[in-house]
């Protein structure tokens, strides 16, 4: 079973509240587990150009079933995925997208966030997660 509306809306509002905590304006995106947008939302005067970046860190982290920064870090040059990024429509290989698991630890969905830095990104996606932890 992929991860519901509801689910989805609970891993938005946890990490809309984190980036209004931490002061920083973010794009956020959940994604099923067959990577469709499921739910989103911009904060406002979040980056336009994060807007895609956010859902394409929720495909990737589902595609690849692992944190973007990971595959960041297995695509740099020399890397065992050394442009992969180029693959599926455009990946996004640094941090801030996570898989989402179910209670039984199975990916059934993922979150993708953009608007500050990598780090920010990351902690925001995290409080996502955290949201659906025994989901």
């Amino acid at each position: 079973m992929g991860i519901t509306l509801k689910q989805a809306q609970t891993a938005v509002q946890a990490a809309h509240e984190k980036a209004i905590e931490m002061g920083v304006k973010m794009n956020i995106a959940v994604v099923d587990s067959g990577a469709n947008l499921v739910a989103f939302i911009r904060m406002d005067d979040a980056w336009l150009g994060s807007l895609d970046i956010a859902i394409k860190k929720a495909k990737t982290a589902r595609f690849f079933d692992m944190p973007t920064g990971a595959i960041g870090g297995l695509s740099q040059p020399g890397g065992p995925l050394y442009n992969i990024e180029h693959s599926n429509g455009g990946l996004i290989t640094f941090p801030g997208g996570i898989p989402l698991k179910n209670s039984e630890s199975q990916i059934f969905g993922a979150i993708g966030v953009s608007g500050s830095t990598v780090e920010d990104d990351h902690a925001v996606a995290e409080a996502g997660v955290q949201a659906l932890q025994g989901e």
